[in-house]
């Protein structure tokens, strides 16, 4: 494997996206600790996000807004703003891009460029080109944090060194040294569950991690991530592995207003229905229906085969299966504090395969021929103007275009 001699990658990372959207696009927001919370009107729920200013004072993102707003009492909660943070994420792509080609997107906050000889031999010229082609056409509140590094997850935890705001360049003939001093809370990949592992096989700080064989890496890790970030560690040009999709799913915490049975039930209508128009945007048939509920007494989940498919009125009579059956096992006084649907058992369309016992294939393309008629309406109007049964947004909206910092919501994701 190559071990570059040189930076090769840079990894940009927002600070405080949401938060600092939000400050961007609301001057009274600006210079003030804020928290971004699912919907407003509650205590009964988490800050998803917060600003500089309000990790300054101790709020940390997935606090519980009674205990931030004791630790920081200024707080100001707003809630989330989805489609302005996608519409942000595309404007600041096109304004990076000016700059330097995008390799990758790796998330809604997050990306990774390749460096030319001219950006290797000026790295802190290109970092501040990249700053100020954001303040000058976006806006001086998102700010952003560099990393330099010879690969991705080098130039990952480099950019994280110097937050807010700042520009970290690690070359390679300086390394192991900057990576020395940091937990294993810095290193994507090593999550609590990991450290505890680390911690029992006697290895205790990033030194003895290092001095770990690559074989013993993977070991540790029971599977190939282990030895990959060995590498990715010392400095060897290691590329992210192709992820393939796996399932298409949409979770929602309920307001408290909204959270006996029936409401519930029409909000998963909703979440099935945009999760299934992802499904078939990304060309794919599911096999399987999975539906979750966390309730104030525990939790409950079932699932459901499918005979393959991908149309509205197969996954909805499916989901309405899975809720009969629900409704059965869990008392009829259970509030339902969240709900989970997931489409899962993908398979691309040109892969399905027909099932000769339930012979319903004639069915499944007259149904298929309305939910694509459906969709094709909807991009027509930009908006769910028709539908299968009632379709009423919960509170607070955004159902299926939530807040998310792995996924970057299209526009669809919000009719």
């Amino acid at each position: 494997m190559r071990k570059p001699e040189t930076i090769e990658r840079l990894y940009l990372d927002f600070d405080g996206f949401f938060a600092s959207v939000e400050q961007q696009a609301h001057p009274h927001l600006r210079g003030r600790p804020v928290g971004v919370v699912p919907f407003d009107s509650t205590l009964h729920t988490c800050v998803i996000a917060c600003s500089k200013e309000a990790k300054a004072a101790g709020v940390r993102n997935v606090m519980n807004v009674t205990a931030a707003q004791k630790i920081c009492p200024d707080i100001i909660l707003t809630p989330q703003s989805p489609d302005l943070y996608r519409r942000a994420h595309n404007a600041l792509l096109c304004e990076i891009s000016a700059v330097i080609p995008v390799r990758a997107v790796k998330s809604i906050d997050e990306l990774c460029c390749d460096l030319e000889p001219r950006d290797i031999a000026a790295p802190q010229a290109l970092a501040q080109a990249i700053k100020t082609r954001i303040k000058t056409h976006i806006g001086a509140y998102i700010t952003c944090s560099i990393g330099f590094a010879a690969n991705r997850q080098l130039a990952k935890i480099a950019g994280k060194q110097d937050k807010p705001d700042g520009v970290t360049i690690w070359h390679p003939g300086d390394m192991p040294g900057p990576l020395l001093k940091l937990p294993f809370a810095d290193i994507p990949g090593i999550g609590r569950a990991m450290e505890k592992r680390l911690y029992r096989a006697g290895i205790f700080d990033m030194k003895a991690l290092l001095d770990t064989a690559p074989k013993q890496m993977r070991k540790l890790w029971r599977n190939v991530t282990g030895e990959r970030l060995w590498y990715a560690l010392h400095g060897f040009a290691v590329e992210a592995g192709r992820s393939e999709r796996g399932m298409y799913g949409h979770g929602r915490v309920l307001p408290p207003s909204h959270r006996k049975a029936e409401h519930a039930i029409a909000f998963s209508r909703l979440l099935v229905v945009k999760a299934a128009r992802r499904m078939r945007r990304g060309g794919f048939y599911a096999g399987r229906l999975w539906l979750g509920l966390s309730l104030r007494e525990g939790r409950w989940f079932g699932q459901l085969p499918l005979p393959f498919v991908q149309d509205d009125a197969a996954i909805l009579e499916a989901l309405m299966q899975l809720w009969g059956k629900a409704c059965d096992e869990i008392p009829l006084s259970a509030r339902i504090i969240r709900l989970h649907v997931t489409l899962l058992e993908l398979v691309p369309a040109q892969m399905r395969q027909l099932d000769l016992l339930l012979d319903d294939d004639p069915l499944r393309r007259r149904w298929e021929a309305v939910t694509c008629a459906i969709d094709r309406l909807n991009r027509k109007y930009g908006r769910t103007a028709v539908s299968l049964g009632p379709w009423v947004p919960p509170p607070g909206g955004n159902a299926g275009g939530k807040i998310s910092y792995t996924r970057i919501p299209g526009a669809e994701d919000f009719w």
